[in-house]
């Protein structure tokens, strides 16, 4: 038989343990709670630290970069102003700059036995040969606050085209200027482009002269007063609007006139003006659109022949890697103005009439890699054949490409080929092929 198991006892001292345990409990309790708070605000503090800390280190290293890209370009502007200081009497800034260049070419028979035709010569025998006379030299010059708080600066650029090559070559001017900069306007005085054409083809083959010269590219070099004024619209779109006088260098006129040259002007004012519509669609896109015109008149044996010529020039870049630029130009006795050859007018027993005349150029740029940009050019002058007689010119055409491969920064090597195609009115169309190498050292 089980016996009785008995609990009284046991049950009546088990209460009493408990009670006598609770303080020790809670006390216990109590202490986890506080080492539980204290570490969370412990890990609280440290992870505060963390973040300052962090954000000191960060704070450190852009200091450090500021200071040492700060001493970088001091660096960069000393070295530079130790290359390119020259002494002047005023002890204003000048810098030396320009090109060093060398030209290897071959032509084909209808040279003209010049370097660079212009036009194709209705005969003669091939030329070939090597020169450094379109290196060009120049001066930039910065003055000091001028007054209204404008900015003074300018440049004189020379090259050695002048001359009989291939020894007897002489410095020759071909651009100077000095400008007054103010915050939207400006005022310059010099010898430069026509106002309504500024733009230039890329080419280190025809230095000399403006590339495309005779086939739409009215260049000359005129000494002119303009006032640029720039009126902005937003913040990436306006218009520069540029009005001036210019000095002509007229020319007789063309063969085959029935008078004698007699006396001419050599020089006559004239008024050109250009309106230039831009918009930038960021930092490496941009559109340029702009409207010129130029107003002057010749005086020849008594006669009074005027020149009139409307202009549009442009330039696109829709991407990066790709630019579209060039001018048009429609009007009549535009010879003064670097057409490539003289026929502005004719004169005859009775009257002067002036040659009517339009043409353009185009050029496509590609940047096929970051030293290497392809151009393709193209080009045509074509005066109105009921103006001339036989003999002379009726349209020239120019048709080319080029590879700038930069050597180095300042090192450009450049392979051209190009055609010239004359059509002579009333005979056959003359053609020439060009070959060039140029070897160019910036400065």
């Amino acid at each position: 038989m089980l016996r009785p198991i008995k609990l009284a006892p046991v049950l009546l001292v088990f209460p009493s343990l408990i009670q006598a345990q609770t303080p020790q409990l809670n006390a216990i309790m109590e202490r986890l709670d506080r080492l539980e708070q204290e570490n969370r605000t412990l890990s609280d503090e440290v992870k505060s630290l963390r973040g300052e800390l962090a954000s000191l280190r960060g704070a450190a290293e852009t200091n450090q970069a500021a200071t040492a890209g700060r001493v970088d370009l001091q660096e960069r502007r000393i070295e530079e102003q130790a290359q390119s200081k020259v002494e002047a009497s005023q002890k204003f800034p000048i810098r030396l700059t320009g090109m060093a260049l060398f030209n290897a070419f071959a032509d084909s028979k209808q040279s003209g036995g010049v370097d660079y035709p212009v036009v194709a010569a209705p005969q003669g025998p091939g030329h070939a040969g090597a020169t450094v006379r379109q290196s060009i030299l120049g001066l930039e010059y910065r003055g000091p606050k001028a007054f209204w708080g404008g900015t003074v600066h300018g440049s004189v650029y020379m090259d050695f085209f002048s001359g009989t090559p291939p020894l007897n070559q002489t410095m020759r001017l071909r651009t100077g200027s000095i400008e007054i900069d103010w915050a939207s306007r400006s005022l310059m005085a010099g010898i430069e482009k026509p106002i309504f054409n500024p733009r230039e083809p890329s080419s280190l083959a025809q230095v000399g002269v403006s590339p495309l010269t005779g086939a739409g590219n009215l260049w000359l070099w005129l000494p002119q007063v303009r006032v640029e004024q720039d009126i902005a619209f937003a913040s990436q779109t306006g218009v520069r609007a540029q009005l001036g006088v210019v000095q002509t260098r007229e020319v007789g006129p063309y063969a085959g006139s029935s008078v004698p040259a007699g006396n001419i002007e050599a020089s006559r004012p004239g008024l050109e003006g250009r309106f230039e519509f831009y918009h930038k669609f960021g930092e490496e896109r941009r559109l340029e659109v702009a409207p010129g015109f130029h107003v002057s008149t010749t005086h020849a044996s008594g006669f009074s022949v005027p020149s009139q010529v409307f202009s549009l020039d442009w330039f696109i870049n829709p991407s990066p890697r790709f630019e579209f630029t060039g001018a048009f130009y429609h009007g009549k006795n535009v010879a003064f103005l670097g057409a490539g050859y003289r026929q502005g007018f004719g004169l005859y027993q009775n009257e002067a009439d002036a040659v009517r005349s339009q043409g353009g150029w185009g050029q496509f740029t590609f940047h096929l890699l970051p030293r290497l940009d392809l151009h393709l050019l193209s080009g045509q002058q074509d005066d109105r054949n009921s103006d001339l007689v036989a003999g002379n010119i009726a349209k020239n055409l120019f048709f080319g490409s080029n590879l700038y491969f930069r050597l180095a920064p300042n090192v450009i090597l450049s392979p051209e080929i190009s055609q010239v195609r004359t059509v002579y009115l009333g005979q056959a169309t003359r053609l020439n092929n060009h070959y060039d190498l140029a070897l160019g050292y910036l400065f």
